[in-house]
């Protein structure tokens, strides 16, 4: 996930607030920080929840989709977790409460994080290059991972950051004012925020905007299937190919993740799968081997697969980058599986993450850094032979 989170001081806040302008956001408590990037034009209404407070619910809230009342309490049937939740209790995703025997998401409207991204930068390389991206986020997220970029959002309750106020009409009308194609819920982890994401893209796609999420895939079937329906692409971090690694890592499971990916491709909404190779991690050649040979077994070979470098991070801040020669071997032996269209990032560069013509090899999408320099495609096409490249190009 594009990184978003940076440290600051958080000093005279209240002397920073314009009317016209994004400002820098401090979040409350030890978590950290969140930077937002100033965009002419954005309104700025920031509120702290504890003064809006009504009837111990926040002012930002509503009704969970999926849910079911049992003897112990409310079990939350969005993700794998399925929190059950008594009265007052909040869910592992810090934003879902049990308030009077009904479900409430509290990251509706709320987002903590805003940002014009290029598609690029998701990763995608194979949904409408070189366009931008309305990116937002709420706090709050349904994996505990070590090594996670965005940890301050990630690993803390909408209660604890300093968020902008952001209903689902505005979100779209603010995606028009800044001319993006496309709305991303990424950052955190928009399963979490799954009504805030749901209801705001089936308002984009009534203007004609497109939906895509950044997330760890980690939602039950029937939510996903539902959500297939509002949204046009997702890229999904498989944080390895191991169960126990998953658990200690993530604080997750394997499976779930491997169906949701069957399953995206089942619904027709565009894939690009990311894998971030840390050190003593998942950095394992057999492992990654047995993860290409499930993923072309499965149909997906046609899915661009992104190999991410490592760099210290929150609770691994001591372990190194990932050796460059790691990730050469893991394209090696993606592409030996059958994988079509294989990608390394984080490294510096053009070669690695530029798009070739599987027939005639020729380059046909040239990027350095997040900017797409040359395009050789046709339609749907190589420019060069005529072969078809699979991706949302239009």
């Amino acid at each position: 996930m594009a990184k978003v989170v940076t440290l600051f001081r958080a000093c005279k806040m209240s002397e920073k607030i314009s009317k016209r302008n994004f400002v820098k956001s401090a979040i409350i408590g030890a978590a950290g920080a969140v930077s937002m990037t100033k965009m002419k034009g954005m309104s700025t209404d920031m509120h702290r929840h504890d003064e809006l407070e009504r009837d111990n619910l926040w002012k930002w809230s509503k009704e969970c989709f999926y849910y079911e009342i049992t003897p112990r309490g409310l079990k939350c049937q969005l993700c794998p977790n399925e929190c059950i939740l008594k009265p007052g209790d909040t869910s592992l995703c810090r934003n879902r409460v049990n308030f009077r025997d009904k479900l409430y998401s509290i990251a509706y409207g709320n987002p903590c994080a805003m940002h014009v991204d290029p598609i690029e930068k998701k990763p995608f390389y194979h949904f409408l290059p070189g366009s931008r991206s309305f990116s937002i986020a709420t706090a709050g997220c349904n994996f505990a991972c070590l090594n996670c970029q965005n940890w301050a959002i990630s690993q803390a309750s909408p209660k604890e950051t300093r968020n902008y106020d952001l209903m689902p009409p505005r979100v779209v009308e603010e995606t028009s004012k800044y001319n993006c194609v496309s709305i991303a819920y990424t950052y955190s982890e928009p399963v979490t925020f799954y009504e805030y994401v749901y209801d705001t893209s089936v308002i984009a796609h009534s203007k004609g905007i497109r939906n895509v999420i950044v997330s760890n895939g980690y939602i039950n079937e029937k939510p996903l299937r539902n959500l297939c329906k509002v949204i046009d692409g997702a890229t999904i971090d498989l944080k390895s190919f191991d169960n126990t690694t998953y658990l200690k890592l993530n604080a997750g499971e394997l499976q779930p993740v491997l169906n949701s990916l069957k399953i995206f491709k089942e619904e027709g909404v565009w894939l690009e799968i990311s894998n971030l190779v840390i050190p003593g991690w998942s950095d394992n050649l057999d492992m990654i081997k047995r993860m290409c040979d499930w993923l072309a077994q499965s149909g997906l070979q046609d899915t661009p697969l992104h190999f991410l470098r490592f760099q210290p991070m929150y609770k691994l801040s001591q372990l190194p980058p990932t050796p460059v020669q790691v990730l050469q071997k893991a394209k090696k032996i993606a592409q030996q599986a059958g994988i079509r269209f294989v990608y390394i990032g984080n490294i510096g560069g053009s070669e690695e993450i530029s798009t070739y013509c599987p027939r005639c090899k020729k380059l046909i999408i040239e990027r350095k850094g997040h900017t797409v320099t040359a395009n050789h495609m046709k339609a749907s096409n190589c420019g060069f032979c005529g072969e078809k490249i699979p991706g949302v190009w239009s």
